[in-house]
């Protein structure tokens, strides 16, 4: 027998469910020092979901001892990055003297800003014994004014991630940014943005409340489902991106799923601004991207102190 539940968490307006505007499958590729990634967007077919840049999956992988391997220093400006660590470690550092440890569950949201350089490398314990690598890197874009701010970061562990079970044993949402089911983020964000992990149980489903202002996604980290107002199926590594036509996106997980229906829902509020992007620096000109490039190759984004 399929579960539901409609959950009062807000209010707003209708009852209609979003369509999807189109499924892209994630792709292999490389980052860093020769890590595979499966790359959902920037594609061919998907350049980005406003305020959205891109979003990687990191493996999963298994490691042999010695084997692990990193980014290491590499310049960033213009944007955020957001790293959520399911297995594994990572330690980080950056030009502005900022370093530290990420761990299963936690979550580092660094503001690049103005620019840092930024290296981010497996921990001595993955380095050393192998094991596990399996993550999410998201990239969320600043505004015009928002650009050139100081570098600063939010480290939360993944103890003070607010995790909401949810009734009649549908399953369980992470709540890594913004507010879902009454219960809010640790995390503060420049603009509105929400950012949920959802473990749902195989005949399952939740219908979930979204502004009509928020371009939404889902990526799918297991499972399969039936996203949409017309159920369409879904499997592992896609990405499904929502219309703004509806105040709610419902989601059914397959009752032959062997597991629990995992996907990411991530939403936001667009900020209309032209967008200027070489690799590591994403500005709204191409003026500004050339500065960056020469303020890079001048020393001015710093050094990291290994």
């Amino acid at each position: 027998m399929q579960r539901s539940q409609q959950y009062d968490q807000e209010k707003f307006g209708d009852n209609s469910i979003r369509s999807l505007e189109k499924i892209v499958h994630s792709f292999h590729t490389t980052e860093g020092e020769g890590f595979i990634v499966n790359r959902a967007f920037p594609t061919n077919s998907l350049s980005d979901i406003d305020p959205f840049l891109l979003l990687d999956e990191m493996g999963p992988m298994d490691f042999k001892p010695g084997e692990a391997k990193g980014a290491p220093d590499h310049p960033h400006r213009g944007f955020e990055t957001v790293t959520y660590l399911l297995d594994g470690n990572f330690e980080h550092k950056d030009s502005t003297g900022h370093s530290g440890k990420l761990n299963p569950g936690d979550v580092q949201w660094m503001t690049a800003g103005s620019g840092v350089i930024h290296s981010e490398m497996p921990g001595d314990q993955l380095k050393k014994s192998g094991g596990r690598l399996h993550g999410f890197q998201l990239w969320v874009n600043l505004s015009k004014k928002d650009k050139m701010i100081y570098p600063y970061y939010q480290d939360v562990p993944s103890e003070k991630i607010p995790i909401v079970k949810l009734p009649e044993n549908i399953g369980q949402v992470k709540v890594i940014a913004g507010k879902a089911y009454n219960v809010s983020s640790k995390l503060s964000t420049r603009i509105p943005i929400q950012y949920l992990h959802f473990s749902i149980n195989p005949g399952s489903q939740i219908i979930h409340p979204i502004n009509s202002d928020y371009m939404a996604f889902a990526y799918v980290i297991s499972g399969e489902g039936l996203f949409g107002d017309d159920e369409t199926r879904v499997k592992r590594g896609n990405v499904v991106l929502f219309k703004q036509n509806g105040n709610n996106i419902r989601v059914k997980s397959n009752s032959k799923n062997t597991e629990a229906l995992q996907f990411l829902l991530i939403a936001g509020i667009p900020l209309n601004e032209p967008i200027s992007r070489y690799g590591p620096f994403v500005m709204n000109t191409q003026q500004e991207i050339s500065q960056a490039i020469e303020d890079f190759r001048n020393g001015k984004l710093g050094m990291i102190n290994h």
